[in-house]
């Protein structure tokens, strides 16, 4: 449905004002959530759509959130070759347990991001696990990523306006931060409460002697999947990484979707893949059994 041109003729009255507000309905857009989810066009293959709980197509220097369950399947999908989807993860029960890159990468010995990594809290816990990477799809950790990071976080209003001119949320080259602050702001969360993020996309890899290096786009149609193994809020910043060395801004769009799912369970590889995970799911069953969340 085509968008409706409004004039102040048509506004300037509360009747017209009501008529031209409600003639937007049903408007589609490129960039923007549908609701309900389960209305999605092209849902995965093989996925009833029914089980679709998140579908937006958040444009490049754009933003999107949400509050998932327990056992959600999220994939990001970079639409055209040139998103960077800056993610950050909260217990959304207790929104002050959130993503802990450090301890992620410590804890499981590898600075990079391959299938079966942990997403770990400063809890110990397991918030969710990387369980598909089309730029990996073979699980071969030693030639994982250079196509994602989570070293270096995302970027902040500083750093664009010296870039770009601009880093202010508004503006055509937006800061991660200055996103992920509109985006933590739904959830009741503040400045205070955003850390370094894990960014997909775009990615970086480290040299013997510990300099990073700019690896670029994982390419147009890569995607990863998540499973969600605690409730959680999801904060998304879709914009340039800090270290894209292009001197223009480049962002593009990022499909998100979302489906319900089951939590990885005991049985699963993953919980005794290594002595780090295992104590991580461990932790995370106690924590959820106390709480009555199976």
């Amino acid at each position: 449905m085509p968008a409706v041109a409004a004039s102040s003729s048509t506004t300037s009255t509360t009747s017209g004002a009501r008529a031209h507000a409600r003639a937007q309905e049903g408007t589609v857009v490129q960039a923007s959530p549908v609701r309900p989810a389960t209305a999605w066009p092209a849902p995965p293959a093989g996925l009833d759509a029914h089980r679709l709980v998140w579908a937006e197509t958040v444009a490049g220097g754009g933003y999107a959130q949400k509050v998932l369950a327990r056992g959600t399947t999220l994939r990001l999908t970079d639409l055209a070759g040139d998103a960077c989807a800056h993610v950050l993860l909260y217990n959304a029960d207790q929104p002050f347990e959130r993503l802990n890159v450090a301890d992620t990468v410590k804890v499981q010995w590898q600075v990079y991001t391959a299938p079966g990594q942990l997403l770990l809290s400063d809890q110990g816990r397991v918030l969710a696990t990387l369980v598909a990477d089309s730029v990996v799809a073979d699980s071969a950790v030693a030639d994982a990523s250079g196509r994602h990071d989570t070293l270096f976080g995302t970027s902040t209003a500083a750093r664009n306006t010296a870039r770009y001119g601009d880093g202010s949320a508004q503006g055509p080259t937006p800061a991660g931060r200055e996103l992920f602050a509109l985006a933590a702001a739904k959830n009741g969360l503040t400045r205070r409460d955003l850390p370094p993020s894990v960014s997909y996309f775009q990615g970086v890899t480290v040299d013997a002697d510990g300099h990073p290096g700019f690896t670029g786009s994982a390419g147009a149609g890569a995607s990863v999947t998540l499973r969600t193994e605690m409730p959680v809020i999801v904060l998304i910043a879709n914009t340039a990484h800090p270290l894209d060395d292009r001197t223009e801004f480049v962002s593009t769009p990022l499909e998100v979707l979302a489906w319900a799912d089951a939590p990885t369970t005991p049985d699963d590889p993953l919980w005794t893949a290594s002595p780090e995970g295992r104590r991580a799911f461990v932790n995370t069953a106690d924590y959820l059994a106390a709480r009555g969340l199976k």
